[in-house]
């Protein structure tokens, strides 16, 4: 139950200390639901379980010989027709976007999920009976780190025949906004946005799908919509409807009464929001994008997605990051922000001063790491004597500013007092490219281990851009004034 209130407070868009969005998370205890497929009209037992940290999201087939796994990957869709279908090792899967949603509007990064039938159960359309079966389950923290993949660059998606423009831009959180335009004067030109995933679970999760009336009727008579039925779907009505008409959709779904309402909208369900299509199409999007298979941060827009466009674009942004895994976790340095600490804070925590003052600032800090600037000019006393005409920072500077900024970290950490750090072992000393004037030199430390007895152990790189400089493994002495 506690956990189930910690991913609440979570969801709710108040982020709290109890959800870390930086560590992996998974269910505490497996549930199942079952329903009949949309399409399929299939009866199936949806089951969802516990997973190791880096599992990710697997399908597995139980009533199939061998149980086969399909993972959630957009290189494993076969089909995108009514919804996305996932196929591997003699077995599919369909309609999977919305418990995909569902897990990952809850903060769930592991989930094996077992089901005896090749399409998940439609409930009624939404991700919300999902996200309340997750939330029965209840949600854990596990003790592996969440790699957050960034966008660094603009990524766009385009389809001219289906008129579709997809961007993915640089953004430090998951946010997507979609844009709908069906030329339909029921429901006009919609939008949906959702800046923190944190607000899921209430503004997103319990949108239902739609369909327009003449694309149900096309279903209907193609047989593929065996599990639907007028709760699980809102349907627009983009033309006059005969009284035979709705007598016949009567008799299909044994209903007493359908008529249209003056919206609009077949009479079968109330909106749940005045943009509820639009809403439901973000839904989509998220559970599309699952398929990338790392998790995003990025801002994402859809004009007129769909599902095939959807896994088109989740294998470009899946490609982006392969292409750029290794540059994951380098900083960015934006110098529009403030700095953590200054100039002026740097040197009442150190006791270096010019010409061996080697930080400028510190743009993150944390228990565990701390970025630092040095911006690296000119006039640099060092360059006068180093390679003239050619000039070029120093290693053994470039490690000593690492140490400098890792000194502030380690001090920092040490409690009340002055403390200075001095060398005790450099290990895995590496220079990959060089730093000239005009550069800005991040310099970032981390630790490998916690700090005991005074000794400290970092890891540190040295970033011009996304190049890295130099690295090495430090260990440092903290000794009291």
């Amino acid at each position: 139950m506690e956990t189930i209130t910690k991913n609440k407070s979570y969801l709710s868009g108040n982020m709290t200390n109890n959800f870390n969005p930086d560590k992996q998370h998974t269910l505490k205890n497996p549930v199942n639901i079952s329903g009949r497929g949309l399409h399929t009209g299939i009866l199936a037992d949806l089951t969802l379980n516990p997973a190791n940290p880096g599992f990710g999201f697997q399908f597995q087939r139980t009533d199939l010989p061998g149980k086969p796994v399909i993972k959630a990957d957009c290189d494993l869709v076969t089909d995108v027709s009514r919804g996305t279908t996932i196929e591997a090792n003699g077995a599919k899967v369909s309609t999977v976007e919305h418990i995909l949603a569902a897990l990952v509007g809850m903060g769930v990064d592991n989930c094996l999920i077992e089901i005896n039938g090749p399409e998940v159960p439609i409930m009624d359309g939404s991700s919300e009976p999902f996200v309340e079966l997750i939330e029965e389950a209840g949600i854990t923290e596990q003790d592996a780190a969440k790699v957050w993949y960034s966008i660094d660059e603009n990524i766009y998606h385009f389809d001219e025949e289906k008129r579709v423009e997809m961007v993915a831009m640089p953004a430090t959180e998951y946010q997507i906004t979609t844009l709908i335009d069906f030329n339909s004067p029921v429901l006009g030109t919609q939008h949906a946005g959702l800046k923190h995933l944190g607000d899921f679970r209430e503004e997103i999760a319990p949108c239902r799908t739609f369909c327009f009336l003449h694309e149900l009727e096309m279903l209907i008579d193609k047989n593929l919509i065996k599990g639907g039925d007028v709760n699980n779907a809102i349907v627009i009505v983009d033309k006059k409807m005969t009284d035979a008409e709705l007598q016949r959709l009567e008799k299909i779904f044994n209903k007493d009464k359908i008529e249209v309402k003056s919206e609009g909208y077949l009479n079968n369900l109330e909106l749940r929001f005045p943009n509820e299509p639009a809403r439901h199409k973000l839904l989509d999007v998220i559970g599309d994008l699952a398929l990338i298979g790392y998790p995003v941060k990025g801002r994402i827009i859809a004009n007129r997605p769909g599902h095939s466009t959807n896994v088109e674009f989740a294998k470009k942004i899946k490609q982006y990051i392969k292409k750029n895994k290794h540059t994951q976790g380098i900083p960015v340095y934006d110098p529009n922000l403030p700095p953590v600490y200054d100039q002026q804070y740097i040197e009442k925590k150190l006791p270096h001063r010019y010409p061996f003052a080697l930080v400028d600032k510190i743009i993150e800090l944390s228990d565990t790491h701390i970025v630092g600037v040095k911006n690296v000019t000119f006039n640099e006393w060092f360059f006068a004597g180093h390679f003239p005409g050619n000039p070029v920072m120093p290693g053994v500077l470039q490690i000593e500013a690492l140490a400098q900024c890792g000194g502030i970290l380690a001090i920092n950490l040490s409690g009340e007092g002055q403390y200075d750090t001095y060398f005790l072992k450099i290990d895995n000393c590496k220079f990959k490219n060089m730093v000239k004037p005009g550069d800005s030199l991040i310099l970032k430390m981390e630790l490998s281990a916690p700090i005991r007895r005074g000794i400290c152990e970092m890891r540190g790189t040295a970033y011009v851009g996304n190049k890295l400089c130099c690295e090495a493994d430090l260990v440092a002495q903290i000794v009291k004034r």
